[in-house]
């Protein structure tokens, strides 16, 4: 705990474009920081996700702790506008629970990630306890979507995509605008490149 609180302590008050990463560049569009030495607990990565909320937090299965900075304004419009049309949808259908781009996950790998948009199943999300429901439940969602920003490269955001559908997702989409195409994961299926969809349809999985 107290390397912990020493490497946090020497990374408050520096702004993202203070630190550094691996090719040298001020202002990353992630920061990574390994913390596989000591382990953060549950409880200390929550802690450390509400004394931070101006940044998105995720921790990967191997212990590396990813802070990514807000987004650009035209990455949170599409985002708004991504969550909006899940949660209509979600509410037209009935079955399950839409969640936006701040609901964190601990993922059964141990990972805890925050999906840009995401749909929980009821009888899921009823079998969690109050405490769980209100910390970052234990599961990985049914349904996940990864918006691609400028800043966040493709093979980063593809092995997360992988990953979901490892820990238990039923269906993950990965958007990117900037290759104008959307890539469909399934469990047991090879993912599928969309170009430049017009729509993109979630049966037969929902």
């Amino acid at each position: 705990r107290r390397k912990v609180s020493a490497l946090v302590e020497r990374l408050r008050g520096k702004t993202m474009g203070e630190v550094y990463v691996a090719n040298g560049a001020k202002s990353p569009p992630v920061v990574q920081l390994n913390f596989e030495s000591v382990r953060l607990t549950d409880e200390q990565f929550y802690q450390l996700c509400k004394n931070n909320p101006e940044a998105r937090l995720e921790l990967t299965a191997d212990g590396e702790l990813m802070a990514m900075p807000p987004t650009g304004a035209k990455t949170g419009a599409r985002n708004k506008k991504l969550s909006h049309r899940l949660e209509s949808w979600s509410e037209k259908d009935g079955r399950g629970i839409a969640f936006d781009s701040s609901t964190g996950f601990a993922l059964p790998n141990g990972a805890k990630r925050s999906p840009d948009a995401s749909w929980l199943r009821v009888e899921r999300w009823d079998a969690l306890s109050h405490e769980e429901q209100a910390g970052f439940a234990p599961l990985c969602p049914d349904f996940v979507v990864e918006l691609r920003s400028p800043t966040e490269g493709l093979q980063t955001l593809q092995r997360k995509m992988a990953e979901y559908i490892e820990n238990g997702a039923g269906l993950g989409w990965l958007i990117d605008p900037l290759e104008k195409c959307v890539d469909v994961y399934r469990p047991g299926q090879p993912d599928e490149c969309l170009e430049n969809p017009a729509e993109v349809s979630a049966n037969p999985s929902f």
